[in-house]
Formats: structure tokens, C-alpha cells, sequence
């Protein structure tokens, strides 16, 4: 049986590349791996050099003998491709390779991600270092998955890119008509009358034309998604049918994520959270466990934690250790919501480079008597028992019946368009507003994409929905008819797919949808704010507050305040067999809880622990199987928390039963089942 279906996989980025003139080091880390209960590591990730140290001399010999030797201890091998730096002499023999920036000048050698995913240079490099790997090992039972690259991200604006930029246009457009019309170049006397005539939005270039921006968003996603297809396809023909995967960044704006889902086999990501950086990591681990449900929702399968810190970072301002617990807390919070490993980057310190003072299992130190890889140890060995539950926590799934809309496309629009906030639109923050009230109610949630079928949830969350695509409107119709519950708000159905305006009202195809139309949004800045009272309580509205004129939706809140005081700032409209609600402004997070609550108690959504109201920072995860439910307790206080049970509870590791209440401390994560 494989690993993969054995055990969670457990380990991290491994660099023996960097320790090739010491061999003594690498035997060492065959016991450390051991002493820490690592089964599996990633290799090769940035090699490319130690592979092909000059153009067409592959050194394998080294990787197959690191390789080899892992498996002979027990350790696998996710093999990366090494895609993501190239090498020196590659970048000095062919120029091209480099990106060229957004003010149309070529890099010089240095970084990682500093090359042109167009280049038929680096195309065909990558394309023979693919398939001479995947001939290599295409039969070593050592290695369980392909890695592609690293953390894909930029843009190059090249000539090679422009030239496949226009012909993307073609395709997407047919003709140079459409895309005047679609792109509305008439502002400005921008009409393009050839297709040579478009260029990338470079710096100093065309910034005002939104569609060219907008497309080149998409073009440069589309292009990455492209080169991915290419990797794989080197290491099926070089005769490997393992299945791929790639490091994605959770709510990284640079791609859009979504595009993956067909040429991945498994979803992975790196999670680099602030831990500890405030009195209480409640947010913190809100915005974690957003981000772990965006990755899982990509495919809506079981994913892989690929990269995390066991103690602290040294890429962001300041380099908080993670405190004593924190790290089994928020490693079993990825496996919570439906990680099958917990993988780090890295395994041990190098002595020089941008990160060597980066967290790591095995520090400069070089031994295992350290509190991090205690704790690093004591996971492992947690993880060994808990992929032997019964009912099954690994490859258990999270099954929702809500889910939140999240377009990285919609994202890109609002972001680069002029108003009404240039301050700041807050878009994934106000995704979170509303995710935190699923997460303080144990309710689980999946983040998808316009394209994703809806017909497995109960509840949709659609705010900010400025940008509307793929039919999005007609699903929301039908998902709400159908006896569905929806809830959006203020700016949306504003724009369509390439940012032009809807004439006839808004929010476009949904104002009967929600029994009313949006006339006019005023702004507020960062220190106004307006009010209103529902349910019994008042509430502080900020950032935007749209006027809607309410044609026969019931209104169940106003605002009270400004020149627009008394007119509706939330409403309720009967559509077919659901209800439509519409929030025109953004609440302060109390708000969220009270109202989803509220709409919880009549909808009875999946939910960790049936009607059970969860001490402040303490959520509930659910994983499912045919086997039965498993319930994960976190607490993110620094202090024990006492919590009363409305149903009886079994802790699958310890046995123990509870039958009115149960103590988590500091950190602690607990895995249940209802009896």
C-alpha cells in the first residue's frame, strides 16, 4: 500500500543539494528524520545547478543516491522539478530566459521566479530536465509525487509574451472590434487599429484602459496554467504517471488558483500565518483556516500542507517564535480543514542565502535537543495516531453546505478600478467579515469560484460581487428559486466580465432577485462611519453606503445617520422558495455573528456541534467519511477554556467520554465523536 494512503505525510523541504561536500551532515539527518517521525520530505525544488551543472550534463547519480538512501530509512520522496531558479550559465548563455519588468527592462540574473514562462529557451530546458527526471525515477518506489516548481508567480513583459499576449486576445476576442467595444478604448481616442498596436500595461504605459489590465491579469494566469501543462507533460513522456502538484500561496493576488484544479492531481499550499504577534491569535487563526478552505475548495478534496514554519519566519517585519503549543495547534488546524500532512519549509538551516535564519526543524545547532524539534517530534508522533482513527480522519473530506464566492478575477477588477474607494475596497476582508461568523459557530465553509456548481449548498455568501462572470447572476437565480439561501451586498453585479459598465441598473441580472435596485454609493473614510439597529442591537457600518431604492423586499434595517438616514441598509426578498438578503454596507464583525446565527437557527446548516455556542476564540473543524464524522476542537486562547457539551463526547486518542462539559488548555486540539 502507498504511503499516500497509509499515513499524514509528515517532514519538509529537504536541501541535500547544499550539503554534497558533507556526507557526514546528510547521514545525520537519516537519524534526525527519524528521531522526529518524518516519513516524507520534497527535494530538489531549487537543484537545477547540482542536476545540470553545464548545458546537457545531467548528474543524477547524487539525487538518485540521497533518494535512495531516505527510503532505506523509511523517509519518501516528493521529487520537485527545479523549474522555479535556473541556472547561472543558462541566464548568461540565453538572456531570454530572464523576465523583462513592468517598464520593459530585462532582469539580471539573480532571484528565484526570475524567468519568462514564454521563452522557448527555458520552455525546452525545463521540457528536457523534466523528462530526464521522470526517466530517472519513473520506477523508483521511493518517490510518491511530483512537486512542479515552486510558488508560480509574476508576470514578464517581453516580446516573446507580448506576441502570445496578442494572440490570446485573438482567441478571447476574434476581433479588434469586440475588444474596442468590450474594453470601451473610445475614452481617450485609445482605439486600436492593429493587433500590434497592444502592448502589456507596462508602468509607463496604458494604465487607464481597465479591460487591458484586467486581461493581462488573465493572460498572465492562463500562460502560467499553460506552462504547468507543459511540466507535466515532460514527465509523462519521459514515462511517470505519478500524480502532480505545485505549491500554491492561498490568497496570493497574482494568479488565479482556480485555473489549476484541471492539471493538478493534488492541491497543495504554503502557509505562513503571524502567529503570537497579538495577545490573542483569534484572527490570526480565523484568516489561517480562510485560506486552508480556499486550497481545499480548489478541487473540494483533501489537500496538502506543503510548506509551513515549525518556529519562526525571517521575511516579514519582525520574527516572532511561535510559542510553546502553537505549533501543534496550528499545524492539526491544516488537518482540521481537510490537510492530509503537515509538511515545513525547512529541514535544516542553510549557512548562507536570504533564508538562513528562516525557521527550520534542525537549526545551526545541527542536534535534536532543542524545544523546536521537540515539538516537531511530538507532532510526528501524533500524527502516526491519528492516521489510525477509528472513524478515519485521513482522507476524510469537509463537506459544507455553505459556501462563500471568492473570484480572484472580480478581485483584480475592483482593485484596479477608480472608485468609489481608492483606499481600499477590502475585499477579502470583507470575505472574512463573514467567514469568522461560520468559523466562531463551528460551521464549515467552502470559498469557490463563479464557475463552481452549486447544487451541494444550502447558503451562499456572495459579497462584493462587483465583477459578475460565467453566468454567475443565472446560478444565483436558479440556486435561490430552488429554495436556496443568499446572502450579497452593496457593489455588485456592477460591471461585466471586462470591467464595463451595465446599463439598466444594478445589481445587473439580480436587482428582482433581491426586490430592489442600487441607485448611488457613498464612501467613507477610514474614520467616518454610519449605523444602524437589527435584532435589538445597533451596529457601526464603515467603508461604503449604497443607496438602494426597495421595490418589494422587506427591510429589516436602516441607515441613521447621514442625508439617507431611514432608507434601507439590509433587506429580505422571497425569491421562488429561497430568500435573498442584501447588506448595503460593511458591519463591524458583531454583526456577522448575531445575523448568521440568527439565519442558523432556522436553516439547521452542517455544523461541528449541533446548536452548541463555542467559547470566544475556540472553533470546531469537521471531517467526514463513510465511516462517520470527527470533530476537531481548537482553542486559540492562551488560557484553558471551560466548554459546556449539549451532546456527549469521545476523544478518539485518549478514550475518554464527556458527558456535560470538557477543559481544552492553552492550544490544545482535541479529536471527537458524538456518542
Amino acid at each position: 500500500m502507498h504511503i499516500l494512503d497509509q499515513a499524514f505525510l509528515h517532514g519538509a523541504d529537504y536541501n541535500p543539494d547544499q550539503w554534497l561536500d558533507r556526507p557526514d551532515i546528510l547521514e545525520q539527518d537519516l537519524e534526525l528524520m527519524r528521531q522526529a517521525q518524518v516519513n516524507c520530505v520534497s527535494v530538489g525544488i531549487f537543484a537545477w545547478t547540482a542536476l545540470e551543472p553545464e548545458e546537457g550534463v545531467y548528474r543524477m547519480d547524487w539525487l538518485k543516491s540521497v533518494v535512495g538512501r531516505l527510503y532505506e530509512n523509511g523517509v519518501y520522496t516528493i521529487l520537485a522539478t527545479p523549474s522555479g531558479a535556473r541556472p547561472a550559465w543558462m541566464a548568461k548563455r540565453y538572456p531570454e530566459v530572464l523576465r523583462v519588468n513592468v517598464s520593459g527592462q530585462r532582469n539580471h540574473m539573480g532571484e528565484r521566479h526570475n524567468h519568462c514562462l514564454t521563452s522557448p529557451v527555458y520552455r525546452e530546458k525545463v521540457y528536457l530536465m523534466n523528462r530526464r527526471l521522470a526517466e530517472t525515477f519513473k520506477d523508483d518506489p521511493a518517490v510518491i509525487l511530483w512537486h512542479l516548481s515552486n510558488e508560480y508567480s509574476g508576470s514578464c513583459y517581453c516580446e516573446h509574451c507580448q506576441q502570445a499576449f496578442r494572440e490570446w486576445l485573438k482567441e478571447t476576442y476574434g476581433t479588434l472590434d469586440h475588444l474596442n467595444h468590450e474594453w470601451w478604448t473610445a475614452f481617450w481616442s485609445h482605439t486600436y487599429t492593429s493587433w500590434e498596436e497592444v502592448e502589456p500595461p507596462f508602468a509607463d504605459g496604458e494604465q487607464s484602459t481597465l479591460g487591458l489590465k484586467l486581461a493581462w491579469e488573465r493572460f498572465t494566469t492562463d500562460q502560467t496554467v499553460d506552462f504547468c501543462r507543459q511540466e507535466v507533460k515532460a514527465l509523462r513522456d519521459g514515462g511517470s504517471r505519478l500524480p502532480v502538484t505545485t505549491n500554491l500561496m492561498g490568497f496570493s493576488p497574482v494568479l488565479n488558483y482556480y485555473k489549476f484544479r484541471d492539471v493538478l492531481d493534488i492541491v497543495s499550499w504554503d502557509n505562513y500565518p503571524d502567529w503570537n504577534m497579538q495577545a490573542n491569535d483569534t484572527e490570526t487563526a480565523v484568516s489561517a483556516a480562510m485560506a486552508h478552505d480556499l486550497m481545499r475548495s480548489i478541487k473540494r478534496e483533501p489537500f496538502l500542507l506543503m510548506e509551513s514554519t515549525p518556529s519562526s519566519l525571517n521575511w516579514k517585519p519582525v520574527s516572532k517564535l511561535k510559542k510553546p503549543g502553537m505549533h501543534m495547534l496550528s499545524s492539526l488546524q491544516a488537518v482540521a480543514h481537510g490537510s492530509d500532512s503537515v509538511q515545513y519549509f525547512q529541514w535544516r538551516k542553510g549557512r548562507g542565502g536570504t533564508e538562513k535564519f528562516h525557521g527550520a526543524v534542525v537549526d545551526h545547532y545541527g542536534k535534536a535537543d532543542t524545544r523546536v524539534f521537540d515539538e516537531v517530534s511530538q507532532l510526528g508522533i501524533r500524527l502516526k495516531r491519528l492516521s489510525q482513527l477509528d472513524p478515519p480522519l485521513l482522507h476524510s473530506e469537509v463537506r459544507p453546505e455553505v459556501a462563500i464566492i471568492f473570484d480572484w478575477e472580480n478581485r483584480w477588477a475592483m482593485e484596479n478600478s477608480a472608485g468609489p474607494r481608492n483606499i481600499g475596497m477590502h475585499y477579502v476582508e470583507t470575505l472574512q467579515d463573514h467567514y469568522r461568523a461560520f468559523w466562531q459557530q463551528g460551521i464549515p465553509v467552502d470559498i469557490i469560484d463563479p464557475e463552481t456548481d452549486l447544487d451541494r449548498y444550502r447558503l451562499i455568501v456572495a459579497p462584493l460581487l462587483y465583477l459578475t462572470r460565467s453566468d454567475i447572476e443565472l446560478k444565483l437565480r436558479d440556486f435561490t428559486a430552488r429554495g436556496g439561501t443568499l446572502v450579497s451586498t452593496y457593489w455588485s453585479g456592477i460591471v461585466n466580465r471586462d470591467d464595463l459598465c451595465y446599463l439598466g441598473g444594478t445589481p445587473h441580472g439580480m436587482m428582482d432577485l433581491f426586490g430592489l435596485r442600487s441607485e448611488e454609493i457613498d464612501a467613507l473614510t477610514d474614520t467616518e462611519q454610519n449605523q444602524m439597529s437589527w435584532n435589538g442591537r445597533t451596529y457601526q457600518l464603515t467603508d461604503l453606503c449604497e443607496r438602494v431604492q426597495v421595490k418589494d423586499a422587506e427591510i429589516l434595517a436602516v441607515y441613521e445617520q447621514d442625508f439617507y438616514q431611514g432608507e434601507a441598509v439590509l433587506a429580505r426578498h422571497t425569491f421562488g422558495q429561497g430568500q435573498a438578503y442584501y447588506l448595503a454596507s460593511r458591519a463591524e464583525p458583531a454583526f456577522y455573528l448575531d445575523f448568521y446565527e440568527k439565519l442558523q437557527g432556522g436553516l439547521h446548516l452542517k455544523q461541528a456541534l449541533p446548536g452548541q455556542t463555542l467559547p470566544p476564540g475556540v472553533t470546531a473543524g469537521l471531517r467526514e467519511s463513510q465511516q462517520g464524522q470527527v470533530i476537531i476542537l481548537q482553542n486559540y486562547n492562551q488560557q484553558a477554556v471551560r466548554l459546556s457539551l449539549r451532546h456527549a463526547l469521545a476523544d478518539l486518542e485518549t478514550r475518554n467520554t464527556y458527558t456535560t462539559g470538557l477543559t481544552l488548555q492553552p492550544y490544545a486540539v482535541r479529536f471527537l465523536i458524538r456518542i
